[in-house]
């Protein structure tokens, strides 16, 4: 058996701290010198651990160092290493990566990313082979992520063992992400590639809301201004159903990052991680978040500014969930998921949380932490 591996070093670097994405050297150098640091090596061994089973049945292919090499022999495989990497890791990298690892005849390729990512995977691959995504990105629209690190690995583990090694396409799409840090989402299909068929280890494609949403929007944008309590900070997560809720505050919203507001005033704006712990410091906040359509994701792809710490920071208790019923049914019965990247704040959330879906109305919903 013979396994492609590559991690994208860089992936998921821009979320804590509010970048939503590092594609381009620029930003990069501007998540580092906010303090981020690197999420998807990590990831990519949690993943790989799963396949430990068949470490001597299995041939890895990685690349150099940090692009997968660094992590195999740390989780204790015995990699073939090939191709070259330079001072600067760029995307043509992964290109390349993929390319070798086609040549060398993988049954599988296992990447660490984002969607930044599954694009040059998809580049270079095609639908020639079956590839399977790590999610460590900060933009995770793609079909062809597991839902969470471990099941990535548990992916590749059952394809690789499996005799008839079926396979279904999924679809690899990415956003414009200087568009994205203005709050405009423009999403484009880059085309298709095979992944291990797992319906229930491989996230959906995100999808918007069924129907209209406002009457929805209306009754939870009332029900939460009305539970607001005095003098204490209010996390406002991303997307449309926070949207909604500051605009009936008439205050500005950053779209797709976190804000902060106190009284039902503004307190900050577009907030990473580091911001938020020094704004809240240990005077009472709430977290308001919304559920990915199609997906079920509440904490982990996104917001990853409202990290684990700050969870922690806040309490399960203090924590809001608004989502339509049209959101909810969206999901056909899958639970809300939760991947923070700690196990025990994964754990903490999982069980059963309510829901707010309208005015008065909730919903209690199921939420497994990955």
């Amino acid at each position: 058996m013979k396994l492609g591996f590559i991690v994208n070093p860089i992936a998921g670097m821009g979320g804590k701290v509010g970048l939503k994405g590092t594609d381009g050297p620029e930003i990069l150098e501007q998540a580092r010198s906010l303090g981020a640091i690197p999420e998807s090596p990590n990831k990519a061994k949690k993943a790989l651990e799963s396949l430990l089973p068949l470490k001597d049945k299995l041939q890895i292919f990685t690349y150099p160092g940090n692009m997968g090499e660094k992590e195999a022999i740390e989780v204790g495989f015995n990699p073939i290493v090939i191709g070259q990497i330079g001072d600067q890791l760029k995307p043509e990298n992964t290109e390349e990566a993929a390319r070798k690892m086609v040549q060398e005849g993988v049954d599988l390729i296992l990447f660490a990313g984002g969607d930044g990512t599954a694009r040059n995977i998809f580049n270079a691959v095609g639908t020639s082979v079956p590839v399977i995504g790590i999610p460590a990105g900060v933009k995770i629209h793609s079909g062809v992520y597991a839902n969470y690190p471990k099941a990535a690995g548990d992916v590749a583990l059952n394809y690789l063992q499996d005799d008839e090694k079926k396979t279904k396409e999924a679809e690899v799409m990415d956003i414009d992400e200087e568009a994205f840090r203005k709050g405009e989402v423009t999403a484009r299909l880059y085309g298709y590639v095979k992944i291990p068929l797992e319906e229930d280890l491989v996230q959906n494609t995100k999808s918007g809301a069924l129907g209209s949403e406002e009457d929805a929007l209306e009754g939870i944008s009332n029900a939460i201004i009305e539970e607001m309590e005095p003098e204490v900070f209010y996390i406002m997560g991303s997307g449309t159903s926070i949207r909604a809720i500051m605009e009936k505050l008439n205050l500005p919203n950053t779209l797709l990052g976190i804000d902060i507001i106190k009284n039902k005033q503004l307190v900050a704006s577009d907030v990473n991680e580091n911001q938020i712990l020094d704004i809240i410091g240990d005077n009472s906040a709430k977290i308001i978040v919304t559920v990915i359509g199609g997906q079920g994701y509440i904490f982990g792809r996104g917001n990853q500014q409202i990290s684990a710490e700050v969870i922690k920071r806040v309490g399960k208790d203090n924590i809001r969930v608004v989502a339509s019923k049209n959101k909810l049914l969206s999901l056909d019965r899958r639970p809300l998921l939760v991947d923070t990247g700690n196990e025990e704040v994964n754990s903490m959330l999982s069980g059963y949380i309510r829901v707010l879906t309208s005015y008065q109305i909730e919903s209690f919903e199921k939420v497994k932490g990955l």
